[in-house]
């Protein structure tokens, strides 16, 4: 399944590694393991470093393999959520149609 997962890094854990030149290296390292579809980075709006990334995961088991070297190298704050492309949002419109004749008039 599907994945979306923002990582914010807070200031003054992401300075210092930036100054010990550890910052670059060890993004890398996180992301090579993840193996992401797809990688930004980019500020969050309040002034923190951010990656935000689309990967897969089989099952709930492999959440702390994800976000687990994000909080141990950087104490990240870290949102996962499921994500669906195009074709499944087209799977899904059965649903969504049956949810708003159920829903849609109230």
């Amino acid at each position: 399944m599907r994945f979306f997962m923002k990582v914010s890094l807070p200031v003054e854990k992401a300075n210092a590694a930036a100054k010990d030149g550890s910052l670059a290296k060890t993004i890398q390292s996180i992301v090579t393991e993840l193996n992401p579809e797809a990688a930004y980075f980019a500020t969050d709006g309040q002034g923190r470093r951010c990656g935000y990334f689309f990967f897969d995961m089989e099952e709930p088991s492999q959440i702390p393999a994800v976000a687990e070297p994000w909080f141990l190298a950087f104490n990240a704050a870290v949102e996962i959520v499921p994500a669906m492309k195009p074709e499944d949002l087209s799977k899904a419109e059965p649903h969504i149609k049956k949810a708003a004749k159920k829903y849609g008039g109230r």
